[in-house]
């Protein structure tokens, strides 16, 4: 028969205790570690939210979306597309109720390269402040978020400024162009003029800020990696980087595509962001939203 010695006996039992508070410990954290919120967000904007979950448009040159990838990270927040191609903050405001209909955790508004390019007049805060209506870009922000806060006065409102641009070439029809961010547009207005709309919303009702025309790291720069056009003297093909490209004319109906698949950067046609670009949206977006 063995026997154990007293010191023996306590040693185990000493043993035996930690192993007791080792294992309660563990079962308490994975018993009640908090589980996240499942949240609504819907997401408003023009074509660079609508393109998401639709590569065919793109011509399969890109595969996601920013609000797929912040979701992919966050699988506790769940999304509404609310994005249209093409349109104004004035454009949407102006089919508001249609358009929101459903209570949301999360809204985000993400407009105005479209205001800039067609020249939307802007307008002033006291057009916002006074609730003027969609005639301006301030006035039809207020209607969208009064719409909002009708809906939710607790939501979380996410503002997203512009992206900078380079000269943005339609993959599906070389017809449909338009010059970048570094000119101004008919109307001598600048796109970062529509980003400080946004900016000036942001800081009057205390929303959280995205200024994604100052810090997502896109810029005419980098939106392309070269963009392939016929050198003026001899008639022959050339890539052209940022800012040689932009003196350098283009002939939708003679010319070549000038984005090739290689030439792909932060966008994939100079305006809609590629998968690299759509990752540094939802980044800034990522950030943000795990605190909810």
């Amino acid at each position: 028969m063995l026997v154990l010695s007293p010191t023996c006996f306590t040693r185990n039992l000493v043993i035996m205790k930690k192993l007791l508070i080792l294992i309660t410990t563990l079962c308490l954290f994975t018993s009640f570690t908090p589980q996240k919120k499942e949240l609504t967000w819907m997401a408003i904007g023009d074509s660079i939210t609508w393109l998401d979950g639709r590569p065919e448009e793109t011509g399969n040159r890109n595969t996601t979306g920013y609000m797929s990838l912040v979701t992919k990270e966050l699988p506790n927040i769940h999304f509404t597309n609310n994005g249209h191609s093409g349109w104004t903050a004035a454009r949407f405001a102006a089919e508001i109720d249609k358009l929101v209909t459903d209570k949301a955790d999360i809204y985000t508004i993400f407009f105005g390269t479209n205001d800039w390019w067609g020249a939307a007049p802007m307008g002033t805060l006291a057009d916002y402040q006074n609730n003027t209506g969609n005639k301006t870009m301030y006035g039809a922000y207020r209607t969208i978020i009064n719409k909002i806060k009708s809906l939710n006065p607790d939501a979380h409102i996410i503002l997203m400024t512009p992206l900078q641009r380079g000269d943005f070439v339609y993959v599906k029809r070389a017809t449909n162009n338009a010059w970048g961010s570094y000119k101004e547009n008919k109307n001598g207005q600048k796109l970062s003029d529509y980003a400080n709309v946004v900016k000036d919303i942001a800081k009057q009702e205390n929303f959280t800020l995205v200024d994604l025309y100052e810090d997502s790291g896109i810029t005419p720069k980098n939106v392309v990696k070269y963009k392939r056009l016929k050198d003026p003297q001899t008639g022959e093909y050339k890539n052209y980087n940022y800012p040689d490209y932009t003196t350098i004319p283009f002939d939708p109906a003679k010319d070549e595509y000038p984005y090739p698949v290689d030439a792909i950067g932060t966008t994939y046609d100079g305006l809609h962001p590629s998968d690299k670009g759509m990752g540094m949206i939802a980044k800034m977006l990522i950030k943000l939203m795990k605190k909810y």
